[in-house]
């Protein structure tokens, strides 16, 4: 891309020299006055000459078709969608998205430094531009085991980069508010270096005052509109996020007037493949704002200038003199209808091969030894013990109470009234703990289903009806390097491979995601409650976000931050 103040990139700004190309006719939406405008919009050095037109060496009549700026998702975990960026790539890029904010704290946890590397090196001269944020927390909390962790000085020299744009996530909001000297040495490097990415799910009064004193200016786990607003009172950035897992637009988006706007911005977080393909990325978020009443030129800003503005990248987020040609087409607003994407110019959009040898992430899955069927049992009689309750389109859960179901001395899942047992199994070759418990939700009348993709250690979940379908699950993962499983007594049901770290796939998009579906289908023939199972499964392990989580250490009390008994 030329450099702005190259004289010929000047000369076409000023008109006295010809674009390269030049769109004609656009209903250009000005994201700063957030309203449309007709324009002439010349390109020249991938980037955006003028809007007043010019000669060009190609001119493209849009005949009135709206013309946006590249959208932007504020925060993503790349390896969520189970593709790597390349594959990621592929699917988003069709949809409008231009620029994405990545945090690699997934393949961080499993591989540390050198799998973050491994990602940056793969997103390196996308169309799509990636950025990145350094993962702070790695891993999430001390109630579990990750393979590896990152110091003060790995995320100082991480903070370095030319392509990282803030210290991540801060998840360990205890650490923050009771002043742990390393969690705060961590914020201070991200505010020397750039700024703070928030995660307090939850977090109001007092302790969220000191929260924002520390410097973190961001969230995106709000669940609430009174939450949000308040985060936003207190001067934070708000990321409304609508994911796989988690849906928080249609709660959040009251929030949103005029005076505020500017400090609302749209994130995926984690999104499957299967999403990205049918539904769209930053796309369907601002799509379904638009259906829900937003006005439409807001509702483009949040997903592209917002960001843009919010992480300092002064190329990107508007049709402007100097920005990145990073352009939409829009054929019908209300829809939210994509035609052509420009990105830096370029309306063909060509994906080599990757550079990184994704071999050296393979061969991450262990389990313990002298695992088998019995690794599962939990001994003990009837009683009350605590129950994990899943929530359709949130990450929190619910910490319920119900009466053990005991057969020969061991307490075992009762479908009967959805109580299923699950399992962390540390897979990373290092304690081989398990943590057991039961969950509630997910409605399997028979069966398992297992996954290496458990935030945010990535530990091996697994639940199920009986404990021969999830020793049958979590040894089909371990065999193959990683993915997500269902299985029924000794048979495998589906298997969908993730080799790299247990996360990610380097498979064809479109070939993975039939995979999934099979998957998806295979969860159906046993009862699941959920559409994708997985991606609650894929939470359950998340030992910072409310109320009651399991890990490889056993039943997590997040709002305690404690491992507890399984009993009262």
């Amino acid at each position: 891309m030329i450099e702005r103040t190259d004289p010929s990139f000047l000369s076409v700004a000023r008109g006295t020299a010809p674009a390269e190309l030049l769109l004609r006719n656009a209903q250009v939406v000005d994201v700063f006055n957030r309203e449309l405008s007709m324009a002439d919009v010349a390109v020249f050095g991938g980037r955006i000459a003028s809007l007043h037109g010019t000669d060009a060496a190609e001119v493209i009549d849009l005949n009135g078709a709206v013309l946006a700026p590249g959208f932007i998702d504020a925060h993503m975990h790349v390896e969520s969608t189970m593709l790597t960026p390349r594959g990621f790539a592929q699917l988003a890029l069709p949809r409008g998205t231009t620029a994405v904010v990545l945090d690699p704290h997934e393949i961080a946890n499993v591989m540390g430094v050198p799998g973050i590397n491994m990602i940056m090196d793969d997103a390196r001269g996308l169309p799509l531009r990636c950025w990145f944020t350094a993962s702070s927390c790695v891993p999430a909390s001390p109630l579990e085991t990750a393979a590896c962790s990152l110091s003060v000085e790995d995320l100082t020299s991480l903070l370095e980069r030319d392509e990282v744009v803030a210290l991540a996530e801060m998840m360990n909001v205890p650490g923050v508010i009771n002043c742990d000297p390393n969690v705060l040495a961590k914020v201070a490097a991200g505010l020397t270096a750039s700024q703070v990415d928030g995660h307090c799910p939850g977090l109001r009064g007092r302790d969220l005052d000191a929260y924002v004193a520390s410097g973190v200016n961001s969230d995106h786990e709000s669940t609430t509109a009174e939450e949000a607003a308040e985060k936003l009172a207190a001067g934070m950035t708000i990321y409304i996020r609508e994911g796989t897992a988690a849906r928080n637009l249609e709660a959040l988006l009251p929030i949103v007037t005029p005076n505020n706007a500017h400090r609302v911005c749209f994130c995926a977080d984690d999104r499957h493949p299967s999403d990205l393909h049918h539904h769209g990325h930053i796309d369907n978020i601002i799509r379904l704002a638009i259906l829900m009443g937003l006005d439409p030129a807001t509702a483009i800003a949040m997903g592209s200038l917002h960001t843009a503005q919010h992480f300092g990248l002064r190329d990107h987020g508007a049709i402007a003199p100097g920005r990145r040609a990073d352009l939409v087409e829009i054929h019908d607003l209300s829809q939210l209808t994509i035609g052509r994407v420009w990105a830096e110019g370029c309306c063909a959009h060509s994906i080599g091969p990757s550079p990184v040898d994704w071999n050296a992430a393979a061969g991450t899955v262990h389990l313990p030894d002298q695992f088998g069927a019995h690794s599962f049992e939990i001994p003990g009689g009837e009683g009350q013990i605590r129950v994990i309750g899943t929530l359709p389109g949130q990450l929190i859960t619910e910490s319920l109470i119900f009466a053990a179901h005991v057969c020969d001395g061991q307490r075992v899942s009762d479908p009967s009234r959805d109580l299923l047992k699950i399992a962390v199994i540390e897979r990373h070759g290092q304690s081989g703990t398990i943590g057991l418990g039961f969950a509630k939700g997910f409605g399997f009348n028979r069966g398992a289903i297992a996954s290496t993709v458990g935030h945010d250690a990535h530990n091996l979940a697994v639940v199920g009806c009986d404990d021969q379908s999830m020793t049958t699950a979590a040894r089909a993962l371990a065999e193959c390097g990683g993915g997500l499983c269902v299985a029924l007594g000794e048979q495998i049901l589906a298997l969908l491979e993730l080799p790299i770290a247990g996360l990610m796939s380097n498979e064809d998009p479109m070939s993975l995601i039939e995979t999934e579906h099979a998957l998806y289908a295979a969860a159906a023939s046993i009862g699941s409650s959920f559409d994708n199972p997985f991606m609650p499964l894929s939470f359950l392990p998340l030992s910072v976000i409310p109320h009651l989580k399991i890990s490889n250490l056993g039943l997590v009390d997040v709002d305690a931050f404690e491992v507890v008994t399984l009993d009262l």
